[in-house]
């Protein structure tokens, strides 16, 4: 169970950080730009930036747990 649960939030995690990406990279050539950006109300590349970083930290320390779990082989 932790082995998918780290793979999926890995991949969603990358999967965000690209979404992310590309609409900074949008907004830095002008192309899209919000009328209005609010916290909490616009979904705007930070919220895929948190998201993606929300992600990897759950990717990690689900890695984490799974390696201080499994059996040492000495």
């Amino acid at each position: 169970m932790e082995k998918q649960i780290g793979t999926i939030s890995y991949w969603l995690g990358v999967i965000s950080a690209i979404v992310a990406l590309g609409l900074r990279a949008l907004n830095a050539f002008g192309i899209l730009t919000p009328v209005v950006v609010q916290q909490g109300r616009t979904i705007w590349y930070m919220s895929f930036f948190k998201g993606a970083l929300l992600f990897f930290l759950i990717a990690i320390a689900t890695a984490g747990y799974a390696s201080l779990r499994s059996p040492k082989s000495s």
